[in-house]
């Protein structure tokens, strides 16, 4: 196993799907920092392919410019999923009780995951899975900042630092054979001081499938 069964444990252990049985139609991230994602995804991602948005809401930052042969949307909340606009079909599953995606190999040409890596309990599985459904060549779109619900994010996440975390994920792709050496994107925002930044730190780390 990826984390020992502390570091994948949370503070809160109740199941996840009582936490996110009332929508919240709000972002959990800042403007510049939606903006910087919109503009890596239209540097990255490919029109005409079959993108799956993984542990989605109500928005998928994907630029309204670029149109996809299919969105395939993923949460655990079917009010926020029913209401993006850019999914053209969604389904809810709990990815920390079942491991296996209802989709089919090679599928996608990119999975995205947007500020929510920190609550996967088994990334090792569901990065096996991403990989999976992947098309070669194909490419996972890990992106966070500093924000979390505390109380269910990982041990491992909450505990460490934003480079930890940078690290923790780059270890994931690294432990799941059939992904090349994951690329990291950084931008912490600017401030008079280096711990005063004036927007949300931006990180990505992503990946190839081989």
């Amino acid at each position: 196993m990826l984390l020992s069964p502390d570091q994948r444990s949370k503070m809160d252990l109740t199941d996840d799907a009582v936490f996110y049985s009332e929508p919240r139609f709000v972002t959990h991230v800042d403007t510049a920092f939606i903006q910087r994602l919109t503009a890596l995804y239209r540097q990255v991602l490919q029109p005409d392919t079959k993108i799956l948005d993984l542990m989605s809401s109500w928005v998928s930052h994907l630029p309204e410019d670029l149109e996809f042969s299919e969105v395939v949307g993923h949460g655990l909340n079917e009010a926020e999923l029913a209401r993006n606009p850019r999914l053209d079909r969604y389904f809810v599953q709990n990815l920390n009780k079942d491991l296996k995606l209802p989709c089919d190999d090679g599928e996608f040409a990119a999975v995205l995951n947007t500020v929510s890596v920190q609550y996967l309990q088994f990334p090792d599985a569901i990065f096996a899975e991403i990989l999976r459904v992947l098309q070669p060549g194909g490419t996972a779109i890990i992106s966070f900042s500093n924000r979390m619900f505390p109380h269910k994010a990982i041990n491992a996440w909450r505990d460490g630092s934003d480079e930890q975390h940078l690290e923790l994920v780059s270890s994931y792709f690294r432990a799941t054979p059939g992904f090349g050496e994951p690329k990291v994107v950084v931008h912490r925002g600017g401030g008079l001081l280096p711990w005063l930044s004036l927007t949300d730190p931006f990180y990505v780390v992503m990946a190839k499938k081989v």
